[in-house]
């Protein structure tokens, strides 16, 4: 059986790429499908072909990818995906508008509906060099959203990462939607029951993460935090920051993790769609201080592998550290809690029985799927 995995661009390396570059080692022999690629800022395929769209021919396109949003859909519909009787796609925007043969199959692993469409006002304060276009940007996204929802019709079977994500779905694009939680590589991560002392933040410095309250309620506290990641707020915070709070910018993968396994806990802010962060704390052993809300309301067992808080403030933030320094962790159990429900191995078996399923009345299908576990 030939399969196709389609995913939006290969321009950055975030959540959504290391859900397809899982995909891609599980289907060795699929072919890899995505508008523009940029080998070098995103995840690595080895030596594996990638075929891309017309718009990769443009000058500077993979550093500007997002200004090209209203040619992405043409795009993905030009690719000739005749030949594939499954099509895996995974998007948060464009990839699940391809254009499958009649008895061909599509599953669509949909990390969220088109936020910047449906979600233009939150989307663009995130980068606020854009802020200028609203005016001509308003309009377009007015039609984007149209031509969105027709493509949003195309898959057969959605796959969200979240719940909060299948209720979008369900709202946005009037689909039902499966909800299976999205794996890290544990192999990436150290455990260690040993914890030092310090905080540790790790995220893009982007206003909508609020890495500003953790900021404050460390002021007050004097506790030492670490935060690594870099991005547009990060002067801003600097000047914000008392000494007893680090910025390391961007660490390797070994730091990361050495400093993951050995926080007191890590603390996500922002209000996430899923959120691979926490699991990526928890397989490190390490609880999580975050905000009750979003993807961390189906990866946390509140006061066995964190903390949450309800408000987006220095003060909740305050409190639920606080909180937190009181409870004696067991640091084994948080790890166990990701290896029995956030593994590459879990993540698969549930993926296959629901594709099983869907494939009832494609005998021919469910056994070559089976047979490459």
């Amino acid at each position: 059986m030939k399969i196709a995995l389609v995913h939006d661009y290969l321009t950055q390396r975030g959540g959504a790429e290391r859900v397809f570059e899982l995909l891609c080692r599980r289907f060795p022999d699929a072919d890899i499908y995505t508008s523009l690629y940029s080998p070098k800022d995103t995840i690595n395929l080895g030596d594996r072909p990638v075929h891309t769209t017309k718009l990769q021919a443009i000058p500077g396109a993979s550093q500007n990818f997002r200004l090209l949003a209203p040619f992405y859909f043409p795009a993905f519909e030009a690719l000739d995906l005749q030949q594939y009787e499954l099509i895996i796609s995974s998007t948060t925007s464009f990839a699940k508008s391809v254009i499958k043969r009649p008895n061909a199959y599509h599953i669509c692993f949909c990390h969220n509906i088109t936020r910047f469409l449906w979600d233009t006002r939150t989307y663009i304060d995130q980068y606020k060099s854009y802020k200028t276009l609203m005016p001509i940007i308003q309009p377009i996204f007015q039609k984007l959203r149209e031509v969105d929802f027709v493509h949003a019709q195309k898959p057969d079977l959605y796959i969200s990462n979240s719940s909060i994500v299948t209720e979008r779905i369900q709202e946005t694009y009037k689909q039902p939607a499966v909800t299976v939680n999205y794996p890290i590589d544990i192999s990436q991560f150290e455990f260690s029951d040993q914890k030092d002392d310090y905080y540790l933040v790790s995220s893009r410095l982007l206003g909508y993460k609020r890495v500003d309250v953790v900021v404050e309620a460390f002021n007050w506290l004097g506790w030492p935090l670490i935060i690594t990641g870099d991005g547009p707020e990060r002067e801003r915070l600097e000047m914000a920051a008392l000494p007893n709070i680090s910025f390391l910018g961007h660490v390797s993968d070994n730091q990361r993790k050495s400093l993951m396994s050995r926080a007191k806990a890590v603390i996500v802010t922002a209000l996430e769609d899923y959120g691979l962060v926490p699991i990526e704390a928890n397989v490190s052993g390490t609880p999580v201080v975050a905000y009750g809300a979003g993807g961390v309301l189906d990866t946390q067992l509140p006061g066995k592998t964190g903390v949450f808080f309800h408000r987006q403030s220095p003060e909740a933030v305050h409190q639920a550290l606080l909180r937190a320094d009181t409870i004696d962790w067991n640091y084994r159990q948080i790890r166990e809690h990701v290896l029995k429900n956030f593994t590459e191995k879990v993540f698969f078996e549930r993926v296959l029985k629901i594709i099983e399923e869907a494939y009832a009345k494609h005998k021919a299908v469910a056994p070559v799927l089976t047979s490459s576990a």
